[in-house]
């Protein structure tokens, strides 16, 4: 009995090391599972980079393309007989409705940030828009659209500053760099003079000047209001979401739209719109095409401008807007004649020269980011 129990008790301590032993193992599987584990998340994380860069780019060649259609538009409005400052104000924010289609497919959400406050941002920045859209269409106006798109490159070095003040952006000697040759591009063309313009033939150098001064004004409006949206999003609105760029651009617009209306009306520029739709030389159906469209481009190419503020920032979606500058005075050449003089080849090299270091910082920014 005793031999019975000594052997039932070598054979429960038998059971026992066994028993050991499978508990040990079973942990095992795991552990070289683990990684497998851990890939997971990774992969998630590469498919939502993938995701947002998609989206950065389907905003990018929204601003390229409604950028580059509307200017030509607007060109071809003063080239034909369009003479009214304000309705072309007007035009570049009246579609803003289409925008409300948009918000059936991405709808908006409540969220904390203030009615109140949130308003009052957008009601400034309406007002800013449309003095900045002023500015804009007397430029267009008195100087041709290479000259204008050109001179226009030099919102990116006032974006560099309001970014700098506002959004605490890290200047680098690429940025300054890029900085210093747009600035440069522009002080060229602002200093060739042509007495060829849009409507009568000749235009002065008076208003030359006028109209230089008015686009360089309206290009440092233009890169204020982008660093004033990043600002809102970061601080005020907080929504990581589609609909907040697009209630960013419907209300803006909105105001936008308003005070052009009151400034339409106030100048009396508006009995003379019939007598202009008339005496347009290819015609009062193209007359309304024109301005239709004109209209449908800027805001394609204002949510795109909002769409690259939000995913990215004001200076990423400036230095896009300033890539496509270039590609307009080529479609001016063709389209309507303009000169492509010296001058206005070295400007165009000196921008791309600009835009390419510029990209070549983020370029330098993303490599940094990915190897931490």
């Amino acid at each position: 009995m005793a031999d019975n129990n000594g052997g039932n008790s070598n054979s429960g301590g038998t059971n026992a090391n066994t028993t050991a032993e499978v508990q040990i193992q079973i942990p095992g599987p795991p552990k070289t599972e683990a990684p497998a584990a851990q890939e997971g998340p990774s992969e998630s994380s590469k498919a939502k980079n993938w995701k947002r860069w998609l989206v950065v780019a389907a905003d990018a060649i929204l601003l390229i393309v409604g950028q580059t259609s509307a200017t030509l538009l607007g060109r071809y409005y003063y080239s034909q007989g369009g003479n009214s400052k304000w309705l072309s104000t007007f035009v570049q924010t009246a579609g803003f409705p289409l925008l409300f289609f948009g918000l059936f497919f991405f709808p908006s959400k409540s969220s904390g940030s203030p009615v109140g406050k949130t308003a009052m941002i957008y009601a400034v920045l309406g007002l800013i828009i449309t003095a900045d859209n002023m500015m804009y269409s007397h430029g267009l106006m008195f100087l041709p659209v290479s000259t204008f798109s050109l001179i226009c490159a030099s919102q990116l070095a006032f974006n560099v500053f309001f970014s700098y003040v506002l959004n605490s952006q890290k200047l680098t000697g690429l940025i300054m760099n890029s900085v210093v040759l747009l600035t440069l591009a522009a002080l060229l063309l602002g200093a060739n003079h042509e007495t060829h313009g849009p409507i009568t033939g000749g235009v002065s150098g008076g208003k030359y000047l006028l109209g230089f001064l008015l686009t360089v004004g309206a290009s440092g409006t233009y890169s204020l209001i982008l660093s004033l949206m990043q600002l809102t999003f970061e601080n005020v609105i907080k929504k990581q979401t589609f609909s907040a760029v697009l209630n960013m651009q419907i209300y803006t617009a909105l105001v936008a739209t308003f005070a052009s209306l009151v400034g339409l009306f106030a100048s009396g520029e508006w009995m003379d719109l019939r007598e202009e739709m008339d005496r347009f030389q290819s015609g009062q159906f193209s007359y309304l095409m024109t301005l239709v469209w004109a209209s449908v481009s800027w805001q394609l190419a204002s949510v795109g401008v909002v769409g690259l503020v939000f995913e990215v920032s004001s200076l990423f979606s400036n230095v896009i807007s300033t890539f496509a500058l270039p590609i307009v005075p080529l479609f001016g050449v063709m389209a309507f004649h303009d000169r492509m003089n010296g001058v206005k080849i070295i400007a165009m090299l000196i921008s791309i020269w600009g835009f390419l270091s510029y990209l070549y910082q983020n370029y330098l920014d993303d490599k940094k980011v990915r190897n931490a």
